[in-house]
C-alpha cells in the first residue's frame, strides 16, 4: 500500500504531504488542489508504462492524462525549477524523484536516475491497477469491447468504456472479496452482486450485457423486476442517465481484490441523495478488505455514507483519510493548503473547515 506521497512545486501543491491510508477522500471548492494528487499518480503510471519514470523523466502527455508543457505544471511560486515528489510503501524504502523543469516540453527528464526494486509488486505500477476519470461513458445503443484492456490489462478502460464488455464475460465469476456480497444476493456471482447494488440505486434493476460478435460490440439494457414480474429490457438511453454513468465504478469495486488500488473521481456524480451515500458504504467495504481507494468527491452525502459506515463499526478510524484542500486567498503564494480533520469511531469530525461540505448549514441559516 502506497502510505505517503509528498509533492512540491507541482500545480498549486508548493509543498504538500499526504499521509495516506486504505480509504482517501480529496475534498474542496473547485480549483483548489484535490485533482492535482490524482494527477501527480496518474503522471508516475504513465511515465513507468513507457519505461521512463526512474531513468529518463516524467512524460505530461499519455493515456492517463495530458497536463501540457512543463510550464503548465511547474508551481507559480516555485523557487527552484524542479518537481520533487518523495513516495513511501509498506515495507519499502521512500523513494525521492526529482524531474528538472523545461518549460515548452511535455517530457521533464529525472535529474538523477533512482533504482527502485519490484515496482512490478506495486499497484500503481501493476495490473491490479483501475483508473476512472470524471468523463465516463454514458448512455448508448452499444459498446465497443477489447479482450485485451479486460483480459491482459485487467482494466475497463479509463473511461468504464469496457465495463459491459467485462460484465457479458465475467459476470458468472465470483467476487473476489467476498466481504463485498450483498446481503440479498443468493450467490457470490458478479452479476448476481451487481444488480442488487445497483438496486440500491435503483429499485429491482437487473443489468443484462450481451455480447454481439457479429458487429464486435456489446450490447447493454436494463429490466425491473415488477412483484412477481419482470418488465421488458430497456436501452441505457432511456433509463435514468446515473445508471450507467456509474455501473463503472460499482463494477470496479466489485472487483477489487486485496491490495489492489482504484482512483475514481467523482463516483457520485448524478446520483440521488441516497445513492451517493450507498457509494460512500461500499467504498468503505472495499477499503476494509484491503483495497486502497483514491476518490475525489464534492458530495457530502457520499461523506455522511462513508461516516455512517465508522459509526457501524465496518471500517476502523485509522483506515480513513480526508484531506481538504483550499487556498489563502489573502496570502502571498499561489499555492493549496492541506488540511485533515479525523473521523472517530462515531462518525464524528474533529474539526470542520471552513467550506468543508457547510453550505447546507449556510443556506438553511439565511432560510430561518
Amino acid at each position: 500500500m502506497l502510505e505517503f506521497i509528498r509533492i512540491q512545486r507541482f500545480k498549486t501543491l508548493l509543498d504538500a504531504s499526504f499521509p495516506l491510508s486504505s480509504l482517501n477522500l480529496f475534498c474542496g471548492l473547485n480549483g483548489m488542489g484535490k485533482s492535482s494528487l490524482i494527477q501527480a499518480l496518474l503522471l508516475l503510471r504513465q511515465s513507468f508504462e513507457r519505461n521512463t519514470l526512474f531513468e529518463k523523466g516524467l512524460l505530461l502527455k499519455g493515456d492517463y492524462v495530458t497536463l501540457g508543457t512543463g510550464k503548465d505544471v511547474l508551481a507559480e511560486d516555485a523557487e527552484e525549477d524542479s518537481i520533487e515528489m518523495i513516495l513511501t510503501w509498506t515495507e519499502k524504502a521512500p523513494i525521492k524523484l526529482n524531474y528538472k523543469y523545461i518549460d515548452d516540453s511535455d517530457f521533464q527528464s529525472i535529474s538523477n536516475a533512482v533504482e527502485f526494486e519490484g515496482p512490478e509488486k506495486i499497484s500503481l505500477f501493476n495490473q491490479n491497477f483501475q483508473y476512472l476519470s470524471a468523463e465516463r461513458i454514458g448512455p448508448k445503443t452499444s459498446y465497443k469491447t477489447s479482450d485485451y484492456h479486460i483480459r491482459d490489462l485487467n482494466s475497463l478502460g479509463n473511461f468504464g468504456e469496457y465495463t459491459a464488455h467485462y460484465i457479458a464475460k465475467n459476470g458468472s465469476n465470483s467476487l473476489p472479496n467476498s466481504q463485498l456480497k450483498h446481503v440479498k444476493a443468493k450467490s457470490s456471482t458478479l452479476l448476481e452482486n451487481l444488480n442488487h447494488w445497483m438496486s440500491e440505486l435503483t429499485p429491482g434493476l437487473r443489468i443484462h450485457a450481451v455480447m454481439q460478435p457479429d458487429i464486435d460490440s456489446v450490447s447493454l439494457s436494463y429490466s425491473f423486476e415488477q412483484g412477481r414480474e419482470t418488465t421488458a429490457h430497456f436501452k441505457p438511453q432511456n433509463v435514468g442517465f446515473g445508471l450507467t454513468y456509474v455501473l463503472p465504478v460499482v463494477v470496479a469495486i466489485l472487483r477489487a481484490k486485496a491490495g489492489d488500488m482504484l482512483i475514481i473521481e467523482n463516483p457520485e456524480s448524478h446520483l440521488h441523495p441516497a445513492g451517493q451515500a450507498v457509494m460512500g458504504r461500499l467504498c468503505v467495504l472495499a477499503a476494509q478488505n484491503d483495497v486502497q481507494l483514491f476518490i475525489e468527491t464534492h458530495s457530502d452525502h457520499f461523506l455522511n455514507g462513508v461516516r455512517v459506515a465508522l459509526k457501524d463499526r465496518i471500517v476502523d478510524p485509522e483506515d480513513v483519510k480526508v484531506f481538504y484542500l483550499e487556498r489563502d486567498k489573502e496570502g502571498k503564494q499561489h499555492s493549496s493548503i492541506v488540511k485533515s480533520p479525523e473521523i472517530d469511531e462515531n462518525g464524528r469530525l474533529d474539526f470542520w473547515p471552513e467550506g468543508f461540505f457547510d453550505e447546507w448549514d449556510k443556506q438553511l441559516e439565511k432560510l430561518l
